[in-house]
């Protein structure tokens, strides 16, 4: 750290932020993460389905499908390490009419070709005897997909930085950096205590601000930046017993994996989320949209009692795609994208980023060359 204030900062106290964090700290850095909230985890890391993804959809060769199987693998045994609540529950992935049994065959093939473990194919009469209020036509199993106690992860992420000698420093927003003449960059920070720190090495990983962050490095190339959308989901908490034991999902939509459900930690179940471009930081659930999910939901459980369904909260997240284009991959940038030495900047780290942020951690841990 010699000549620097910090060997690392982070942009962002979200899961994947922290994650990067971790990665650097377990290689003897000093690491300050910055974030502007008056807590951890409050942006795209507070509002998700906190789900573990097995990795089954996503395509061959992908940062996403890589990082997610990898990502999967290493956290189980870091939430048993550090006794953060799981339910290694397993996920049905369900065909509801005899017309979705072929993309069964197909999100199998993509599933063992990206290296998941476990994942069979049910005949019907194999997924009903898991779950009988179940309807559909057959199905895909992932065993080691789950839900997972999200803010007790960062929590436990957060304990690592510090113990490793770092900080998380809170209320303090990212005003700035510029890139010094001997290497390593200059860091200017907000708040209440405005300051200044140096570092070597720089990492951005702020989340739905991931764009606006990377246009205030001094240098960056602006044309590198991809254009970010706001991909707002619902989530419906449902009056009553939860009927399925493991998650269970759709086929999936264009540009997201489509309305799932899932019993969380609590034993409740929930329903989401949804899919709606919006151009503001809007969280509100709108009541009337209760019947759609109704309807959606019956597909695969007709059981749904009608007006069981309550509104819950709703989330954003940072899509690089709009309405009708193609999902693309994660973007971990780096020297050979911006030209910018010791700089990591992150875009579009939604669904599966939770699961893959220790391995997103360590792919930018390697970009770096630690």
């Amino acid at each position: 750290m010699a000549g620097f204030d910090f060997d690392a900062v982070v942009v962002g106290a979200g899961a994947v932020g922290l994650a990067c964090g971790y990665a650097l700290a377990k290689r003897g850095l000093a690491v300050a993460v910055l974030e502007q909230e008056t807590a951890i985890g409050q942006g795209v890391s507070s509002r998700n389905s906190e789900v573990i993804h097995g990795g089954l959809y996503y395509p061959t060769g992908s940062l996403k499908a890589r990082l997610c199987v990898a990502g999967r693998r290493a956290l189980y045994p870091f939430l048993e390490a550090h006794h953060v609540d799981f339910d290694r529950c397993g996920k049905l992935v369900v065909a509801t009419t005899v017309e979705e049994v072929g993309r069964l065959d197909t999100i199998l093939d993509q599933a063992l070709t990206n290296g998941v473990d476990g994942i069979a194919r049910l005949s019907k009469a194999e997924a009903l005897a898991l779950e009988p209020e179940l309807k559909c036509e057959g199905a895909l199993i992932s065993p080691n997909s789950g839900v997972f106690d999200s803010h007790g992860y960062m929590l436990a992420l957060q304990g690592e930085i510090e113990a490793g000698g770092g900080a998380v420093v809170l209320s303090t927003p990212f005003e700035g950096a510029a890139p010094l003449a001997g290497g390593g960059f200059s860091v200017r920070a907000g708040g209440e205590a405005p300051t200044g720190l140096t570092c070597r090495y720089l990492v951005t990983a702020p989340g739905l601000s991931a764009q606006a962050v990377a246009a205030r490095i001094e240098g960056f190339p602006q044309a590198t930046i991809p254009k970010g959308h706001y991909g707002k989901g619902m989530y419906f908490r449902l009056v009553g017993k939860a009927p399925f034991s493991r998650l269970i999902y759709p086929p999936p939509i264009h540009g997201a994996l489509g309305t799932h459900y899932r019993r969380d930690l609590g034993g409740q179940a929930v329903f989401g989320p949804d899919l709606t471009y919006v151009d503001t930081l809007d969280y509100s659930v709108d009541p009337a949209a209760a019947p759609a999910f109704a309807a959606y939901i019956r597909k695969f459980w007709p059981g749904l009692p009608d007006g069981a369904l309550t509104p819950d909260y709703a989330g954003i997240r940072p899509k690089l795609h709009g309405p009708d284009e193609p999902q693309p991959d994660f973007r971990l940038d780096g020297r050979d994208t911006h030209g910018i030495e010791n700089l990591v900047t992150l875009f579009g780290i939604e669904s599966p980023g939770l699961t893959s942020s220790l391995a997103i951690g360590e792919e930018v841990a390697a970009r770096l060359g630690l």
